[in-house]
């Protein structure tokens, strides 16, 4: 900061004097003290405060400094100083918005090293992904529908997805979290809900090229809601003169949950590996249970329309995956258990079926409440 006012001084004193509008100083002074605090400091301020100025930041041809008129006729000596030293502190880009990263070599990582027992969700949701970032042209959003147990990694890997996609994961502004019961509890105020969804994806989608939303417990939303908001997921060039082409929208559901299990503990029983299990061997599977299941989503013209491109299913998981899932939450810790540790934690987790212990009735979700019974 220091150095910013030292430089700032010694502009104002190269400079004819009417040269500065101080309203406009006084903008960039706010500006740069408010990334340093949110930034660096990590202080509390209004989050997203700065992406809309940044977006603008990128795109400025010269130089990356907030407001216009003031920066007309300045030394291009001195533009080059400021935007040297604004660039160093990471906030110029060369994608055209500082927002989206698509770090598709990091998906990829995160999903293989972080990510335990899934093989069809790291194939398949990479693909997804990655098809739809390389094709510009694509006619229609991403729809990706998430299902199964609870705890085995839907709203883990919505994170992952968000955290490489978009430089500020799922804090992003490009990035909207719906949870259904939380945001949408009430059946008799849905045509209120119509409205207010319809608006945030509109704004979203104006306000980023490129957006993503997610509707957790998918299959408690009112099939109206859904209904609402289905030609923003449709083969359309534009609803209203807005294209949402570029959009991604996740479902995560449970939906599908019990069928899963079954194929997972019949190729177990019949002495298959697990990672032989295909997404043909489920893919139908979750399409039929998903239209006959209870539930807005399921009653939704999603489902009749064929909008959803992929239905990934996230199988249960095994007690070699869960004393991963151990490990992992100890190392977020900076600890290293040994190998009795992981035992002892994932011992205490509840299975299914009983007498064999095979699956994870809570998958990895109440590992790090866990670990706090076993920590000295």
């Amino acid at each position: 900061m220091f150095s910013l006012v030292i430089l700032l001084s010694f502009l104002a004193i190269s400079a004819d004097a009417d040269f500065f509008q101080f309203d406009s100083i006084s903008n960039v002074s706010t500006y740069y003290f408010n990334y340093i605090y949110c930034n660096i400091w990590e202080g509390d301020c209004q989050p997203h405060q700065d992406d809309a100025t940044q977006q603008g930041l990128c795109n400025t041809p010269l130089f990356s400094v907030p407001t216009g008129d003031i920066w007309s006729g300045f030394p291009q000596y001195y533009s080059g100083m400021l935007t040297a030293w604004y660039c160093s502190l990471g906030q110029c880009c060369d994608s055209g918005d500082c927002r989206i990263t698509n770090n598709i070599t990091g998906l990829e990582k995160d999903l293989l090293v972080k990510l335990h027992g899934q093989h069809l969700v790291q194939s398949v949701v990479l693909k997804a992904i990655q098809g739809f970032i390389k094709n510009p042209e694509s006619n229609k959003p991403l729809t990706l529908s998430f299902h199964g147990w609870s705890g085995t990694g839907k709203n883990f890997v919505a994170r992952i997805v968000a955290d490489n996609l978009y430089r500020d994961g799922i804090k992003s502004e490009c990035v909207r979290l719906f949870i259904a019961p939380f945001h949408f509890p009430h059946a008799r105020l849905v045509d209120v809900y119509k409205g207010q969804l319809r608006e945030a994806i509109r704004d979203m989608v104006l306000r980023c090229p490129q957006t993503l939303f997610i509707f957790d417990e998918a299959e408690k939303l009112h099939p109206g809601l859904i209904d609402a908001i289905k030609p923003y997921m449709d083969h359309y060039d534009n609803v209203d003169g807005v294209s949402y082409r570029r959009a991604i929208f996740l479902f995560l559901s449970n939906i599908g949950g019990g069928a899963i299990n079954e194929v997972a503990l019949d190729f177990w029983h019949s002495g298959q590996n697990r990672e032989d299990i295909g997404m043909e061997d489920l893919e139908h599977l979750l399409r039929a249970e998903a239209m006959e299941a209870e539930g807005g989503f399921a009653q939704s013209e999603l489902m009749s329309g064929h909008l959803i491109d992929f239905f990934v299913p996230f199988l249960p998981l095994e007690y070699r995956h869960v004393k991963l899932c151990a490990r992992d939450a100890y190392a977020a810790r900076g600890l290293q258990p040994d190998e009795g540790t992981l035992d002892e934690v994932a011992k205490a987790m509840l299975y299914v079926p009983k007498e064999e212990k095979l699956f994870s009735a809570q998958g990895c979700k109440s590992i790090p409440q866990r670990i706090n019974f076993f920590l000295p």
